[in-house]
């Protein structure tokens, strides 16, 4: 008799695209991790399982989104992404930090936590801005 290995599916991050990101990142009040990676590139290889199993572990309380550089060159500009891996950490529609390289989990758990943790003002709505520059 053969034995079945129970097949759980592994967790994937969310695939952000340039398409997307308004409904995915945008309109979250979620804490969010975004990898911008390439199939190229050897680091991003070493990451991505960890990004991956970051997205399982913190269902629920973070996104955790993957960007291909290549497929998504608006995103890619937008963030000014120079080299890959790029790892940002976004919450309430604001840049809180951004590393360039390769980050161990225990680090990126850490961060994610801080990120959960840390109270972020919202960001003035665009017609307060647009007050204020008027005066």
């Amino acid at each position: 008799m053969f034995w079945k290995k129970n097949k759980t599916p592994k967790p994937k991050a969310v695939e952000i695209t340039d398409q997307n990101f308004e409904e995915m990142v945008s309109n979250t009040d979620q804490p969010i991790l975004l990898d911008f990676w390439a199939a190229w590139c050897g680091p991003c290889k070493a990451v991505g399982p960890i990004i991956d199993e970051l997205s399982g572990e913190f269902e629920g309380r973070a996104i955790v989104g993957k960007i291909n550089v290549d497929q998504n060159p608006n995103l890619s500009s937008y963030f000014q992404v120079k080299s890959i891996p790029t790892l940002m950490f976004i919450k309430n529609r604001q840049l809180i930090d951004r590393y360039a390289g390769l980050v161990p989990k225990p680090n990126l758990v850490e961060m994610l936590e801080n990120l959960i943790e840390l109270e972020v003002p919202d960001p003035p709505a665009p017609e307060d801005v647009a007050k204020d520059e008027e005066e």
